[in-house]
């Protein structure tokens, strides 16, 4: 029974993965695009992967035992949005 939770904490680690990486893909994206609807909205589809990479991160460590939980941390909106004054453009 061991061997197979070591599995689905594995399975589970590369989903959070690959959503994490589509949650900075999608940031970047933000960045560079010119159009503000288009930003807003790429910036939700962000946080909606940033949403669930935070709950299977939680389902993650819930599995874990003690020791073997690393200290991920959380991707955190507020923090995270703020700090890219440059997503938001104007016209000068």
């Amino acid at each position: 029974m061991q061997k197979k939770n070591h599995q689905s904490v594995g399975i589970m680690a590369q989903r959070c993965h690959k959503w994490r990486q589509k949650w900075k893909q999608l940031r970047e994206q933000a960045r560079t695009t010119n159009d503000e609807i288009e930003r807003e909205k790429i910036l939700q589809a962000a946080e909606h992967y940033g949403r669930m990479v935070n709950d299977e991160q939680s389902k993650i460590d819930q599995k874990r035992g003690p020791r073997e939980r690393d200290e991920t941390p959380e991707i955190t909106y507020e923090t995270d949005l703020s700090d890219d004054d440059d997503i938001t453009q104007s016209d000068s």
